[in-house]
C-alpha cells in the first residue's frame, strides 16, 4: 500500500487496517525514507507544505525500486501465500501504476493518481489487472484530464476507470475534509471486485448471512448473533429507523427489542439474492400474526391479532468474514392497511396484495391506485 504525500501516518494506518479486515497482509513502505524517515504528517497548512516538499523532492525512479523491494519482502512473509498488489493514493497512485508498468505486481489500484500524465505514457500503461479511481470533482485531475486518462487507458485491456461524481481529491480519506463515504464505499467494492478473484480471500457471504439469520430468528440468541458482526456494526430499518450503531446499542437492541419478539408463526421466504463481493441483497416476504408488541416494525403499536406480510429488500454489507451494516427496505403503509390502522380509500396506499404480487405478479394487477390509468388496447 503506497502512501499520499503525508507519509504513513494515520491515515494510511487506518487503510492498512482496513484492507487488513478484508483478509490481506498489507504492507506500507516509508517511501520518504531516503529523505527522511518515519515521515508523520497532518492536512494543516504547515503540514502541507512540508508534504510538498517531500513530494517535489522524491526521487520517484528510487521510490519504485524501493517499491519492487516492498514488493519482493511482502511476498517472502509467511502471512502471504500468493499473489500482490499495489494499492496506492495520491502520489501512491501515480507510483502504482509506474510499479505495475515496471514490476511485476499481480493487480494495481491507483485512488486518485496526480500528474499522472506528466509521466510518459510507458512507464504507467497497465501490464495487469489495473483500476484507476478519480473523483468527479478533483480539482487536481480536472475533467479534461480525466477525460484525458480514459482515453488514454481507453485500448490497454488490463485498466479500467472509475469516476466519483461529486467527490474530491482525496475521497478515499476519512481524516480529510474531502472524505466521501458514498464514493468510498463503492470504490472499496470496485477494488475487491478486482481483487478477490485474483487473491483472495475467499468467503460464502451467503453462508455467513444465514448463519447470522440463524442465530436472530432460529437460536433466538442476541450474544451470538452480535459476534458474526464487525466491532462497529450498524443496522437499520429503514422506514423505521430503529436497529443501532455501533455494538453496545446494537446488542441492547437485538437482546431487548429483536430477538426474543417474534412471533411463533413468523416466516421468511426468500424471493431472490444477490451476492456481490462484500455485499448481499436479499428480497423476501415476510408473515406474521401480530399478536404481540413488536416496536420495531410497528412503534408503539399494540398487538392487533392480525396476519401480516411484507415484501423486504435486505442490503448486507460485510468487512471479510463480518457483518457490517444491513439496511432493510420495506412499506410500513402496507402494514398499517393490513393492521387497520391507514384507510386505503384514503390514501395512495395497499395492504397484502402489496406482498401477494411479489409471488404471483400476474394474479394480481398493475396500476390499480394510478387515477389517470387506462388500459392498453
Amino acid at each position: 500500500m503506497l502512501q499520499e504525500i503525508f507519509g504513513v501516518n494515520e491515515a494510511m494506518r487506518s487503510t492498512a487496517k482496513l484492507f487488513a479486515d478484508e483478509g490481506y497482509t498489507v504492507l506500507v513502505p516509508d517511501l520518504f525514507w531516503r529523505m527522511e524517515a518515519e515521515v508523520e504528517l497532518g492536512y494543516g497548512a504547515d503540514d502541507v507544505a512540508r508534504a510538498l516538499g517531500f513530494y517535489q523532492a522524491l526521487d520517484r525512479d528510487l521510490a519504485v525500486r524501493d517499491i519492487g523491494s516492498a514488493l519482493d519482502h511482502l511476498r517472502g512473509l509467511a502471512e502471504c501465500d500468493g499473489p500482490a498488489a499495489l494499492v496506492g493514493f495520491c502520489l501512491g497512485g501515480t507510483l502504482a501504476l509506474r510499479g505495475g508498468a515496471e514490476l511485476a505486481p499481480d493487480a494495481v489500484v491507483a485512488y486518485y493518481p496526480v500528474a499522472m500524465l506528466d509521466c510518459p505514457a510507458d512507464t504507467i500503461m497497465p501490464r495487469c489487472p489495473t483500476q484507476i479511481h478519480l473523483g468527479g470533482a478533483d480539482t487536481m485531475c480536472p475533467p479534461e484530464a480525466a477525460d484525458q486518462i480514459r482515453r488514454l487507458m481507453a485500448d490497454n485491456p488490463f485498466a479500467k476507470v472509475y469516476s466519483y461524481d461529486g467527490a474530491g481529491h482525496a475521497f478515499f480519506n476519512p481524516f480529510r475534509d474531502e472524505y466521501d463515504r458514498l464514493a468510498s464505499e463503492r470504490a472499496l467494492t470496485h477494488t475487491l471486485e478486482l481483487l478477490r478473484p485474483l487473491m483472495g480471500p475467499h468467503y460464502d457471504l451467503a453462508a455467513l448471512w444465514e448463519q447470522h439469520a440463524y442465530f436472530e430468528f432460529g437460536l433466538r440468541d442476541a450474544d451470538q448473533t452480535i459476534e458474526t458482526m464487525v466491532d462497529v456494526p450498524y443496522v437499520n430499518h429503514v422506514p423505521t429507523m430503529t436497529g443501532g450503531t455501533g455494538r453496545t446499542e446494537l446488542h441492547h437492541f437485538y437482546k431487548n427489542y429483536f430477538v426474543d419478539v417474534h412471533p411463533e408463526d413468523y416466516s421468511a421466504v426468500s424471493i431472490s439474492r444477490t451476492v456481490g463481493v462484500n455485499r448481499i441483497v436479499d428480497e423476501m416476504l415476510i408473515s406474521f400474526t401480530h399478536d404481540r408488541f413488536m416496536d420495531y416494525v410497528l412503534p408503539g403499536i399494540q398487538p392487533t391479532g392480525k396476519k401480516l406480510s411484507i415484501a423486504v429488500c435486505g442490503v448486507v454489507t460485510f468487512r471479510g468474514p463480518k457483518l457490517r451494516h444491513e439496511h432493510l427496505y420495506y412499506d410500513s403503509a402496507s402494514l398499517l392497511v393490513q393492521a387497520g390502522l391507514l384507510d386505503p380509500a384514503q390514501y395512495p396506499v395497499t395492504g397484502a396484495e402489496q406482498a401477494q404480487k411479489i409471488i404471483d405478479p400476474h394474479g394480481v394487477p398493475s396500476n390499480r391506485l394510478m387515477t389517470s390509468w387506462t388500459p392498453a388496447s
